[in-house]
């Protein structure tokens, strides 16, 4: 049921609008904000706050669906719903929740998340945003974020109605930086956007942007959990991340399929349809398999993440490396067979493979996906006979 009213929203509204959107580098609020009239800004949250009370797999259908037409739209959605809205559900306080979560899941507020920053990348402990708490338990926050989906919403350069933001707050017993979580909201004193990231390779139909916090002043209430918890939450959320970056890795890989499937059919050369030679069997068959194998990769991994506890990276890195280069490597391939119909704008796959190398980098890059997965392997070798 969930599958099929997505893919009609996908069919109606968002198919017509794709082309132009990653034209004109335009993030459509207007259509994001009918999602969460039918209910999908809030996949992972309660009923009370206008949630769905889904789970992980209930994600992995919805970024299908949307990526089989617009990946730069699906991943604002994923950045707004995944990374913002169900970090809240699990980690914040009930008082944040009764405030935040309803504006969130309905679409009136539009939520990031800020970790990136212009020299710190997967890099996570080198970020460089500090919190200082001030005498009267209010927090005082410099620093710049960047890369971040929904960073700005619109034209005007409006930053996001609210971030989940991470900043040091000092240093632990082992030397280590102590990362804390923040709600910074639009409005506060010292948050504001910064430049917007333009000429994209793809995923153009979402805003990337800078965020600026000049001391930035955060009440107290604003802190989630404690002082240092974040990584805690971080760690546990990126494995929910990784399997909705890989899960629009099988909406990208359905699509492109399709594409050249049909257009191999429908095109001739020498007296045949292009179907009949052994080259293009060759990428319609390795297509057809690697599809496949990632669609049963995600689900069943998908099937296994707890939302509220983390327990699952060998999987999440593991799904996440292989979906998202299969994806490019189909889209490649739909590329081939359709000729210079492929390479251009008006047919579909040409976008699809911009869009799907960006999945290699966010969320993860694939180099940290095999370090992961080497140490996890070295730690609990016994994983391979399970």
């Amino acid at each position: 049921m969930l599958r099929e009213m997505v893919r009609n929203f996908v069919s109606d509204r968002v198919e017509p609008q794709a082309l132009e959107s990653d034209r004109n580098e335009r993030f459509n609020l207007g259509l994001f904000k009918e999602m969460g009239a039918l209910g999908l800004l809030g996949l992972t949250a309660p009923s009370e706050y206008g949630g769905a009370e889904m789970d992980c797999t209930a994600v992995a259908i919805v970024n299908e669906e949307l990526s089989y037409s617009d990946p730069g739209l699906c991943l604002s959605f994923l950045a707004h719903d995944q990374l913002f809205v169900n970090n809240l559900v699990h980690s914040g306080s009930e008082s944040q929740k009764d405030r935040i979560l309803s504006k969130v899941c309905s679409g009136e507020w539009v939520g990031c998340l800020g970790m990136s920053e212009p020299d710190y990348g997967t890099d996570v402990l080198g970020m460089q945003t500090f919190a200082e708490k001030t005498v009267d338990g209010s927090w005082l926050i410099n620093g710049r974020k960047m890369w971040i989906t929904n960073g700005i919403v619109d034209d005007a350069g409006t930053p996001a109605d609210v971030v989940w933001l991470y900043a040091r707050t000092g240093t632990d017993a082992r030397g280590r930086a102590e990362i804390t979580t923040f709600l910074v909201e639009k409005g506060m004193e010292g948050y504001s956007a910064g430049q917007k990231i333009e000429d994209k390779l793809g995923m153009r139909a979402s805003t990337t942007a800078e965020l600026v916090f000049e001391d930035c002043v955060v009440p107290a209430e604003n802190m989630v959990g404690s002082p240092g918890e974040s990584m805690i939450h971080l760690m546990r959320n990126l494995e929910h991340e990784r399997v909705g970056l890989a899960a629009m890795s099988v909406g990208i890989a359905r699509r492109c399929l399709a594409d050249m499937n049909s257009y191999a059919s429908d095109r001739e050369a020498f007296g045949k349809q292009i179907r009949e030679f052994g080259q293009i069997q060759r990428h319609i068959g390795e297509s057809w398999a690697e599809y496949r194998a990632m669609r049963a990769y995600v689900y069943d991994t998908a099937r296994q993440i707890d939302l509220a506890e983390a327990g699952h990276r060998l999987d999440s890195d593991g799904v996440k490396l292989f979906a998202t280069t299969a994806a490019k490597n189909i889209a490649d391939r739909a590329i081939q067979v359709m000729g210079g119909y492929g390479y251009v704008g008006e047919y579909v796959v040409e976008r699809l493979w911009r869009d799907a190398k960006l999945l290699e980098i966010g969320g993860g890059t694939l180099e940290s996906h095999q370090k992961n997965i080497t140490k996890d392997l070295s730690r609990d070798p016994s994983a391979i006979d399970e």
